[in-house]
Order: structure tokens, then sequence, then C-alpha cells
């Protein structure tokens, strides 16, 4: 009876957590996506296909800034994730880097 607990038991753990969020990935349009964020002393412009909107910098409550890329926190477990890369110069990243000290509170970098 154990053994069959069990088995039923990993069975639906196994399809939580590494059945189901591909599939639902795959049928939700906004992950498929482009995004574009244009970010301001202002604000935050937010845009997809299906999405466009103007974010409040107070959303962010961290940031983390690692070799490759920043990290920015909102809600509960929530992120965006802004690479390194889009920027074309340094002075765009500098520039980025200065609207983070002003906006967001806690910011950790590694």
């Amino acid at each position: 009876m154990l053994i069959a607990t069990s088995a039923v038991l990993t069975l639906i753990l196994t399809t939580a957590f590494l059945i189901i969020p591909p599939i639902a990935f795959r049928r939700e349009p906004k992950f498929k996506d482009e995004y574009s964020l244009t970010f301001t002393p202002e604000n935050i412009h937010f845009k997809t296909d299906h999405i466009n909107s103007v974010l409040q910098w107070n959303i962010y409550t961290r940031a983390l800034i690692d070799a490759h890329s920043y990290v920015l926190y909102y809600g509960a477990g929530s992120i965006s994730v802004i690479p390194k890369r889009v920027f074309t110069s340094a002075d765009q990243q500098v520039e980025f880097e200065h609207l983070l000290r002003q906006h967001v509170a806690k910011i950790v970098a590694r």
C-alpha cells in the first residue's frame, strides 16, 4: 500500500513540476512575444504585440546586478531580466544604472 501511494505521489509531483509548466508556457501567447522596455526617469514603457502599458518605477522593490544582466524584482517572486547585451553603448548602461540607483531602494551587485 505504501509503495503504491508513493508511486502515485511521485507521478503527481512529476506531472505538476515537469510536464504541466512547459505545456502552459507554450499555450500562453504573451510568452512568445518580443518584449520592449523603455526606461525613462519618469516611468517604464512596456510593450509587446499584446501589451502596451506604462509602469511606475516603484513596482520594483530590489535589483540584482551581475556580470551579464540586471534582475529587477517586483511582486511576489516576479522578475524582469534586462540582459546587458541590449545596451548599444557604455553610456546607455551607465545611464540605466543611474536610473536604478534613483528609483530602486535595494540593489545588490555581484
